[in-house]
């Protein structure tokens, strides 16, 4: 069974649009009640949160609708991260998980992601068989049968608290200064609350949401603004969140960034060297850098590549046993700790290095030295397929032909946006530009 509604990370679009209308979320909620409610019984109940987007408070009531007509009782959680509603869904006994959220994209655009009992995302075939059922007629409950909706007041509280238990008892963060850039996302209040209590001299980014500055000029894809915040006060340390706090990257006490890639180094090398890393290997997808697998390589350690997407990751790291894994865009996932990527968490574990080994932030954030690597995206419009094109495809195969013995070549269609993302990997930049260009160029000409 196929999906055609959701994506790499649920459904996702623009605010207002198909699919991410009023009338859309109400049906996908009656439709996920239903598939849920399959055995009858009255006792099941949903938990929702979502990030600071204006759009939220529409899509939230419409699921609630959705969602009671067909029984489900609903606990609102209001705004809070993605990975908390992982963790509330399996700690309240929740028989699912909602999270209205489209992570680091622009405010226009909003999302809705499903996680099952056990706090991991659902998977491919359970979102299929809910698109099944939304596409046929989806029976309401009974009148006496309708479901309740009550607001948790303390969801963010439960999570600040869990969170705090993955930061190695015995250490505290006295005497560091962290820049926390929080995208004016969902962890404006939790991420700079949880540092403080650790201990941390904060100093708060993008804390300030107002419904349509999520992730703008600011978060995991824009270092820069925590970046010149460092600079500024001295800080020893910046941890920038996206906008439902499910990605990290690391500023060095200069403002340089590490990404994922560097971050999952670090966290593989320790975890190794204290006999934690389950499987000797880290899993991590296709746009990794060969640069860490080289690294693993060396440390008798393995990179298990995966899809792009951290549900791919997830499902791999279940299949093998492995604890560690994630993304170079800086979902990290530990599954000792939590069901899906936690930027926060991932942020307090290289926190933990800085305490436990006083080295500076910089010493820890360049674990090896990156292959050249060239990513760029061409946007597209509804139903155009450009990779389909046979000019695009000839000049793909000829720049395989050029890198091949030298490089990689990943080419693919982004799960959450209209966008072809063309990535190489090369030591020669000349080569590696001319290949990327030439690529970009005969997309856009199909385009």
């Amino acid at each position: 069974m196929s999906r055609k509604l959701f994506g790499t990370d649920g459904v996702r679009g623009r605010a207002n649009t198909y699919p991410m209308t009023a009338q859309m979320a109400l049906a996908l909620g009656a439709a996920a009640g239903r598939y849920f409610r399959r055995d009858g019984s009255l006792a099941h109940r949903v938990v929702i949160g979502k990030d600071t987007r204006l759009s939220g408070y529409m899509l939230e009531n419409a699921l609630t609708a959705g969602l009671t007509s067909t029984g489900m009782n609903v606990l609102l959680l209001g705004p809070v991260p993605t990975p908390a509603v992982g963790f509330l869904t399996r700690s309240m006994r929740a028989d699912l998980g909602v999270m209205i959220s489209a992570s680091h994209n622009p405010h226009q655009d909003n999302g809705i992601k499903f996680f099952g009992p056990d706090g991991f995302k659902l998977s491919d075939e359970a979102e299929a068989e809910i698109e099944a059922i939304l596409a046929g007629e989806v029976t309401p409950a009974a009148p006496e049968n309708i479901g309740r909706a009550k607001r948790i007041e303390d969801g963010r509280g439960r999570y600040q608290e869990f969170v705090k238990t993955t930061f190695p008892a015995g250490l505290r963060l006295d005497g560091l200064k962290v820049v926390i850039d929080c995208a004016n996302g969902a962890a404006y209040k939790a991420a700079p609350d949880v540092l403080w209590e650790l201990g941390a001299e904060v100093v708060p980014v993008g804390v300030s949401p107002n419904g349509t500055n999520i992730n703008d000029r600011c978060g995991s894809t824009h270092t820069q603004t925590a970046a010149e915040a460092v600079v500024a006060h001295g800080a020893d340390v910046g941890i920038c969140l996206d906008g439902d706090a499910d990605r990290v990257m690391i500023l060095d006490e200069r403002g340089m960034v590490a990404d994922g890639d560097q971050i999952m180094a670090l966290m593989a090398t320790r975890w190794a060297e204290d006999g934690r890393l389950r499987g000797g290997a880290l899993v991590a997808t296709v746009m990794s850098n060969l640069g860490l697998e080289r690294h693993l390589e060396a440390r008798g350690l393995r990179l298990e590549r995966t899809a792009v997407g951290d549900r791919y990751v997830v499902e791999r790291m279940r299949a093998g046993g492995f604890n560690l894994g994630g993304e170079q865009s800086g979902h990290i996932v530990m599954t000792d700790y939590a069901t899906t990527g936690d930027g926060l968490i991932a942020g307090l574990q290289f926190l933990a290095e800085m305490a436990r080994t006083g080295a500076r932030a910089s010493a820890l954030t360049r674990q090896f030295d990156t292959v050249p690597q060239l990513l760029k995206n061409v946007r597209y419009g509804a139903g155009a397929a450009p990779l389909e094109a046979a000019s695009v495809k000839a000049v793909i195969a000829e720049a395989e032909g050029l890198l091949s013995g030298k490089g990689r070549l990943l080419i693919r269609k982004s799960g959450t946006e209209p966008l072809v993302r063309v990535m190489a990997e090369c030591e020669d930049a000349g080569l590696l530009a001319q290949v990327v260009d030439g690529i970009v160029a005969a997309v856009e000409a199909a385009v």
